[in-house]
């Protein structure tokens, strides 16, 4: 099925399942600890070994030589595979960084050998044994430095109007430059895999991925094997945020341990290797400069922005991409930089490009309205536009950001807020509020499912996978909805390339992709059932297929043999013409210790648009759980580098500081539930990339309203505003 031009009505107008509070379906199997993660998925195969990698110490270098002697004869172990044993993988179509193989070390804590054994202990301790000898060379690790020494060509990647001309007749310009820390994923589930490749011909990989295509697409050009050879399985993911779009080691060394023990494998990787050598969001620096008439209208926009990638590409943090969409302006240059440095590789995470942006712009928005005298509210709105700034011929299909921004003011009670920066105590805590705009691209994905109806029961079957996100749930919402089911009645399996396959989870394109699959697929089935009646007009309701005056229960069409029918929904070129996106508002107070300059958040309300709202329950989670990350983005996380060294030296849980329970205040969400009728036949965009878009930058402004300190370098600790305090408290 083809999506093509959006219609006015359609099959979810009286929706009775879609769109209502809904507790994931999922969810006893997860609170009684029996939802199989990849790691525990003791019971599809026997007779399993446990394998633990080996990652080089050094940043940048060759191998010259490894002595494994000790390892291979250390109690239980099985079998020993070293980087210099097997010639250097392919990379595949979704990775940049050689995942194995040969004597090239291009970042610290690249796997280089694997140890398989009867336990976990006994492989940890024989991998310890082995003695690696280096050629350590000197690398590029410091993105700071190479924006002090230039980045070359001044070519705009993206240029309308005349920039220079703008600036200088403008009545009043911001020119500030901003900088976010390399960041980590830091999801609970670590990156893990069970392998079966023991007779050397046929594979099959329990893994934790977002991605079953992707993955097995992956391990069938690594492996230089057939598609057809490899299974990829994947139900429950204990929390990716784009870390786990890619294959990565885990996979790769399970399968190539399986091979040389003959035996199935299962692998995770140690935390510390989850920052090194899986992929983590690169560091950004961001100059801006705005342009606006005293009235408040922008006259030209200007952002330049550098991040680090890995040699060969890899870097998804192009920070300047909302500056083309966000905000009016007739007038922009928007200019990034890939700086290729010899850190591990940075990848996707969640909202790639436009978390990191905006922890920058709407600083910078904010900035710009205090220097023009205007409420930051009522600057966004003003600075509103409803088509793309840079092609003006093309519009949103739908953009209720101002509705965001005045829902916003009026629950959060904006009107009451401080507004003289340090002017509100609540005795040693200095109080301030403040507010951001959010953006995130809606796209979709090409995505098919398989349904199944048998005495009534309806199943659902694609690669989809549920990283938390609630796919099992509003899965089968819509199946339910499409057949006239209770929920009750519909059972959805997901994560296994033997189903059809999906969009999968990523880029906010999972929900409003995977249900119009789903959605895809049921019409193929409704279909079939109205074939089979001998008429074209038929309803579904109350568990019946209504044809005429006639209610015939579907447990009494299947009752004899199951119905099945599949389908994949295409998404047409009609939606090239339009801008598709979801836009927020987000506002917060803080208090800051007079003494100490500790940021507590008090409160955070957000305002979201993102078409219609599949499941308000599963749709908040993810958007709370967004804000939560990013008030660690704001306050704590970090991944440290050691420059001279090329790695990140807080490579755990206790130094790189995640926000937890006691930092997480009163969080409200507010969904507009609009309808957007070109993103896909259920009118719905995804949301979960959105929640963590602007919350940051909300955190600063509040800071700054709190204290009169602007800090510009993230994250905002206590050292970069101690010795700017007031002297009396």
């Amino acid at each position: 099925m083809k999506f093509e031009e959006p219609t006015s009505d359609n099959l979810f107008d009286r929706a009775m399942v879609i769109g209502k509070a809904t507790p994931r379906i999922d969810g006893p199997l997860k609170v009684s600890g029996q939802a199989p993660y990849a790691y525990e998925r003791h019971d599809v195969v026997e007779d399993q070994l446990v394998g633990y990698p080996l990652g080089a110490t050094i940043g940048r270098g060759r191998i010259t030589a490894m002595d494994t002697e000790a390892a291979r004869n250390a109690p239980g172990v099985a079998a020993v595979v070293t980087t210099l044993d097997i010639d250097p993988l392919e990379i595949s179509s979704f990775n940049n960084a050689r995942l194995f193989g040969g004597n090239e070390v291009r970042h610290y804590h690249q796997a280089i050998a694997v140890v398989v054994a009867e336990t976990l202990e006994q492989a940890r301790h024989a991998a310890e044994m082995i003695d690696v000898t280096y050629e350590e060379e000197e690398g590029n690790f410091d993105l700071e430095k190479a924006w002090q020494n230039g980045l070359g060509t001044d070519e705009a990647d993206a240029e309308t109007g005349n920039v220079d001309e703008a600036f200088a007749s403008a009545e009043v310009t911001l020119d500030e430059t901003y900088r976010t820390p390399d960041q980590s994923h830091a999801m609970m589930e670590p990156h893990s895999s069970i392998a079966d490749w023991s007779d050397g011909e046929n594979m099959t990989v329990w893994t934790s991925s977002q991605m079953i295509a992707w993955a097995r697409k992956s391990l069938a050009e690594t492996f230089d094997i057939d598609e057809d050879r490899i299974r990829v399985e994947s139900p429950f993911v204990g929390g990716g945020f784009g870390a786990k779009l890619f294959l990565r080691s885990d996979a790769v060394l399970a399968a190539l341990g399986s091979r040389a023990a003959q035996r199935p494998v299962k692998l995770t990787l140690p935390r510390p290797f989850i920052f090194n050598n899986a992929t983590h969001r690169s560091a950004t620096i961001q100059r801006i400069r705005l342009a606006a008439g005293q009235d408040g209208r922008l006259t030209a926009i200007e952002h330049e922005a550098a991040a680090h990638e890995f040699e060969g590409g890899g870097n998804e943090e192009n920070p300047t991409n909302l500056t083309k969409l966000f905000y009016a302006g007739a007038n922009r240059r928007v200019k990034h930089h890939d700086v290729v440095l010899d850190l591990p590789e940075s990848s996707s995470m969640r909202a790639p490009g436009e978390a990191s942006g905006l922890m920058a712009f709407e600083i910078a928005m904010d900035e710009m309205a205090e220097k023009l005298g205007m409420d930051p509210v009522e600057f966004r709105i003003l600075n509103d536009t409803q088509v793309d700034p840079m092609n003006p011929d093309v519009p949103f299909s739908d953009r209720n950001f101002v509705d965001c921004l005045k829902v916003g003011a009026e629950r959060f009670g904006w009107s009451d807020r401080n507004r003289k920066p340090g002017d509100t105590r609540d005795g040693l805590w200095m109080v301030g509020h403040g507010m951001a705009g959010a953006y995130r691209g809606a796209p979709t994905l090409t995505s098919g499912a398989r349904v199944r109806l048998e005495r009534g029961h309806l199943t659902v079957e694609t690669d989809m996978t549920d990283i938390g996100t609630g796919s099992y749930t509003i899965l089968a919402q819509t199946g339910a909805e499409m057949l006239g089911l209770p929920l009750e009645q519909v059972t959805v399996k997901l994560g296994d390339s033997r189903f059809p396959a999906s969009s999968g989870s990523g880029g906010q394109f999972g929900a409003a992709s995977s249900t119009a699959g789903v959605y895809a697929a049921c019409v193929a089935l409704r279909e079939e059932i109205a074939r089979r009646l001998e008429t074209d007009d038929v309803r579904f309701e109350d568990g019946n297929v209504i044809a005429g005056n006639k209610a015939i229960p579907l447990e009494e069409i299947s009752a004899d043999a199951e119905i099945t029918a599949e389908d994949t929904m295409e998404f047409g070129d009609f939606q090239d013409d339009l801008e598709i996106g979801t836009f927020a508002a987000h506002f917060v107070e803080v208090g800051v210790h007079a003494a100490t300059a500790e940021v507590r958040v008090r409160r955070m309300l957000a305002v979201c648009d993102a078409g219609r709202i599949l499941n308000p329950v599963t749709a908040r989670s993810q958007v709370i759980g967004g804000m939560t990350m990013a008030l660690g983005a704001a306050l704590s996380e970090q991944l440290a580098v050691d420059k001279p060294r090329g790695y990140f030296v807080n490579h755990d849980l206790a130094g790189y500081e995640v926000a937890v329970h006691a930092d997480v205040p009163d969080q409200e969400v507010i969904f507009l539930d609009t309808l957007d009728p070109a993103i896909s036949p259920l009118k719905a965009k995804g949301v979960g990339e959105l929640g963590i878009c602007g919350v940051a930058a909300a955190i600063a402004n509040a800071t700054y309203n709190a204290t009169g300190i602007r800090v510009r370098d993230y994250p905002i600790t206590l050292d970069k505003m101690l010795d700017r305090l007031p002297e009396t408290f």
